[in-house]
């Protein structure tokens, strides 16, 4: 069993992360402190987005960043908005990026 980081911690190392890439971030809405999930925005700036989600391999025991919708801007925040109604306590921040960087993909965020 892995040892997990409380939900706050991790989406305040991220942010940090975030802003020594200068990346322009920002949490749309907070989740349960311990436990929240967390949904992460990519807003291209051009009215395109994508919304990542964190999944887990039963099989595998791996975790990894994986497309929950991507489009339009305004459908993708429908997106985010149905996943919250069906969890309140999940995490949503939004990064604006032109070319597309997240750092998801990066040690110790995509595991």
């Amino acid at each position: 069993m892995t040892a997990r980081l409380a939900a706050d911690f991790w989406v305040r190392a991220y942010l940090a992360r975030l802003q020594a890439a200068h990346l322009p971030a920002y949490v749309v809405a907070r989740g349960d402190p311990t436990a929240g999930a967390v949904l992460v925005k990519l807003a291209t700036l051009d009215g395109r987005a994508r919304l990542f989600q964190r999944s887990f391999d039963l099989a595998t025991g791996a975790r990894a960043w994986v497309v929950l919708a991507e489009g339009a801007e305004a459908e993708v925040d429908a997106a985010a908005a149905r996943q919250r109604r069906i969890d309140p306590d999940l995490w949503v921040i939004e990064i604006e990026s032109r070319e597309g960087r997240t750092l998801l993909d990066e040690e110790g965020l995509s595991d």
